[in-house]
């Protein structure tokens, strides 16, 4: 698989990476009960296949997803990088919270080291900037564990421009997590051409929107999701937002055929299209669905097809856009 150079580390990655977030099985922002066997499997299966970096967090699972990356790398030979997070943080009732205070940095190492098995972590990401008052500090502390050599580089995750620019004096900022996909896509506006002036790296994460962009999730099957996992009250899996959604991924259908390809691989191959993205992250729970996304990379939509897919998304904004001031009009005549 082609790889792609991350900003200004010496990295280089796999333009897909595997994300981590459903392996960790049941938590507040969970997808669901998930058999271990079946993640350890699937995390050698991508590593078997190329793919080079794996991107968890401690939040996943409450712990769990960096556990079962720590036991699926742990006898693998070869090379690869472990990308992980820190701020969101939980207590005894499991519930869950954020903190960005230096101590609960340098604790939030340690753990996912030991978690991990591993001796230093290649890329450690600040997961929110939340409090935003504390992002000086968090970062100040993760420059100190950089000198340390505990972590090799850091990036930051949903972080606004200015949010990079606090933080960037402080200590180079190599790389931006943010949602990117065919349904979110406000990183174009300003974020994407911000990182590229700046040489920071983008992973863009939930190119296929949490599952919902491959094609396979109709109403009927969305009612039968587990009750504990976290799409039942996402807002694009809920009316009015899903019909807008299913109305894009049906007319998504016809060029999925022609390019013999699922409508999944179209949305992966729909962000890498983006001279910007140096990779996607792309989660599986299955062996069978990593030997799926794996062919995304190799895509490679024409011009054409990215024309006829632009042309969708501007039908399916209209139409947003369009219910939303119904809705706010028929609020402001009450």
């Amino acid at each position: 698989m082609e790889t792609r150079t991350l900003g200004l580390t010496e990295m280089r990655l796999t333009r897909i990476g595997l994300g981590a977030w459903a392996i960790g099985g049941p938590w507040q922002f969970g997808w669901g009960v998930q058999d271990d066997n079946e993640s350890i499997k699937t995390i050698r299966k991508a590593l078997d296949l190329g793919i080079n970096w794996i991107d968890t967090a401690p939040a996943y699972g409450l712990g769990h997803s960096e556990e079962i990356v720590g036991r699926a790398i742990k006898s693998y030979h070869g090379q690869f990088y472990i990308a992980t997070k820190c701020g969101t943080i939980w207590d005894e009732a499991r519930q869950v919270s954020h903190r960005l205070k230096a101590k609960s940095v340098r604790a939030e190492v340690e753990a996912s080291l030991r978690r991990l098995g591993i001796d230093v972590i290649d890329l450690y990401q600040i997961h929110w900037p939340i409090p935003d008052e504390d992002i000086e500090e968090a970062w100040g502390e993760i420059a100190r564990l950089a000198e340390e050599g505990k972590i090799r580089y850091a990036g930051v995750s949903n972080f606004s421009i200015s949010q990079i620019i606090r933080v960037q004096s402080i200590f180079p900022v190599s790389s931006l997590q943010p949602p990117y996909s065919m349904i979110l896509r406000d990183v174009e506006n300003e974020l994407l051409s911000f990182c590229a002036s700046n040489n920071i790296g983008v992973i863009c994460y939930s190119p296929m929107q949490s599952g919902l962009l491959t094609g396979k999730y109709t109403r009927e099957k969305i009612l039968t999701l587990p009750l504990d996992d976290w799409r039942r009250s996402n807002l694009h899996f809920i009316d009015p937002e899903l019909t807008f959604n299913l109305t894009l991924i049906d007319g998504l259908q016809s060029l999925s055929i022609r390019r013999n390809c699922t409508i999944g691989q179209l949305a992966i191959d729909w962000v890498l299209r983006r001279p910007e993205i140096t990779a996607a992250i792309v989660g599986a729970r299955r062996p069978f669905q990593v030997e799926e996304i794996i062919q995304a990379a190799e895509l490679n939509l024409s011009n054409d097809d990215v024309r006829e897919i632009d042309g969708l998304l501007d039908q399916y904004e209209v139409a947003l856009l369009s219910q939303k001031k119904g809705v706010a009009n028929l609020s402001g005549s009450r």
